[in-house]
């Protein structure tokens, strides 16, 4: 079995990440390169790709940001609010045919540790795709929505999910 990589994403990943975006989403949900650039130039140190004989297969893109409003899907401009209260995962994404080989764990592990590192005590993320199921399984749950929530989930499509994971570390 050939094993992948995981590492800080990088600029020049960007043509990559947009083909693995296309295999996966399709409609309302891929993000345009600008939008995708800003969310990495925002907060780089917490965006992750991964890559198996040297062939980019997956990437997650995160940013510390306030858990009542996450931010709007493929807006041109990202800019980190001032106090964040989470770390919001905005995007992971498999290609199909590297599916089933525990890329995304390894992924979702860096994100986690990166949670740690930075000590946010929750994440954040809107399911889409009907994905909410999966994230559960890493202890992410659905929260009622506010009316800010409502109006920033708008951008996504009818069925996305705001769900939110605390995290309690030793001293709480």
């Amino acid at each position: 079995m050939t094993e992948f990589i995981v590492r800080p994403m990088q600029p020049e990943d960007m043509d990559e990440i947009l083909l693995v975006q296309a295999a996966c989403y399709s409609g309302d949900i891929p993000e345009s390169a600008i939008s995708l650039h800003a969310k990495l130039n925002a907060s780089p140190l917490s965006c992750f790709v991964a890559t198996m004989n040297d062939e980019l297969i997956a990437y997650l893109i995160s940013l510390p940001w306030t858990s009542s409003a996450p931010p709007a899907l493929n807006v041109q401009v990202c800019e980190i609010p001032s106090q964040p209260d989470c770390l919001y995962l905005h995007d992971l994404s498999v290609h199909p045919y590297a599916r089933g080989t525990g890329v995304a764990r390894a992924l979702i592990d860096c994100f986690f540790a990166r949670c740690a590192q930075w000590q946010m005590r929750r994440t954040c993320l809107v399911a889409v795709q009907n994905s909410a199921p999966y994230w559960r399984r890493f202890g992410f749950q659905t929260v009622p929505l506010t009316p800010i929530l409502q109006s920033k989930l708008a951008s996504y499509p009818d069925e996305a999910e705001f769900l939110v994971r605390e995290i309690w570390t030793q001293s709480s």
